[in-house]
């Protein structure tokens, strides 16, 4: 069979062909020699250029506007709801802002958890090098809460501090 990306390559090739056409015709359209106007006063005179200048920027803009190519990142991360806007936690991603709603668990329990990992499953927090009773009481009391998705790369590299402060 085809491979599903066929036709949107063929699609983006397409609009891109299109893009150039449009630009070029409107290229040329700048450089063609304008029929003579007759014009009998000032006043006819600046009307008539400002017709020609409306249309050449309205060419222009639709240029612009065909060129440009849609955008097909992603843009959705399919666990944002474990990044702090639920009651529950990827432990993975998340960052260390999203246990303020944990009483016991910010700054020093959940500063463990961001700095530590990936965790394979959420009772590997309890292998964490120095964990103290009152953490591991903290853990044990949101524990229903955690999960240990994949770790993203997007949200990882924010875990200690994503640069947003009070």
């Amino acid at each position: 069979g085809r491979h599903p990306l066929t036709s949107q390559i063929k699609n983006r090739n397409t609009k891109m062909k299109l893009a150039i056409l449009a630009v070029l015709a409107s290229t040329a359209a700048a450089f063609a020699p304008q029929a003579a106007t007759t014009t009998s006063t000032a006043l006819n005179a600046e009307i008539a250029g400002r017709r020609e200048f409306f249309g050449a920027a309205a060419a222009a803009v639709v240029g612009v506007a065909a060129a440009a190519a849609p955008a097909n990142a992603v843009i959705d991360y399919e666990n944002i709801e474990y990044l702090g806007g639920s009651n529950i936690v990827d432990v993975n991603n998340a960052n260390v802002r999203a246990y303020l709603k944990m009483p016991g668990m910010y700054p020093s329990a959940a500063g463990k958890i961001v700095s530590n990992g990936p965790y394979s499953a959420v009772s590997d927090i309890y292998k964490i090098k120095g964990l103290t009773e009152g953490e591991a009481a903290a853990f044990k009391k949101y524990e229903t809460r955690f999960v240990a998705k994949t770790p993203s790369p997007d949200f990882v590299i924010d875990r200690i501090n994503n640069g947003l402060y009070r």
